[in-house]
């Protein structure tokens, strides 16, 4: 027997993305729905001797348009 019960759940809604390194915020509308998902996340610990700090826990989120500045000179692209 399955026994159902409503019940009330609170979800966590992005509502907006701010980009670490120009500051725009990107507000989740449907005009900005493919500039959201172009975000990048970027997350690590860093390791023994690592110029960030041993064990320290580096986090940014960069826009796409900055991601592209930032790499545009040795990056390699390839089309699928």
């Amino acid at each position: 027997m399955i026994v159902r019960k409503e019940v009330d759940l609170k979800e966590m809604v992005t509502i907006s993305i701010t980009c670490d390194r120009c500051g725009t915020v990107f507000p989740r509308t449907t005009e900005n729905i493919y500039e959201l998902q172009e975000f990048h996340y970027i997350s690590f610990t860093g390791g023994y001797d690592s110029i960030f700090g041993d064990g320290t826990k580096v986090k940014c989120d960069i826009c796409q348009t900055c991601l592209h500045m930032l790499i545009k000179d040795f990056m390699v692209t390839t089309v699928t």
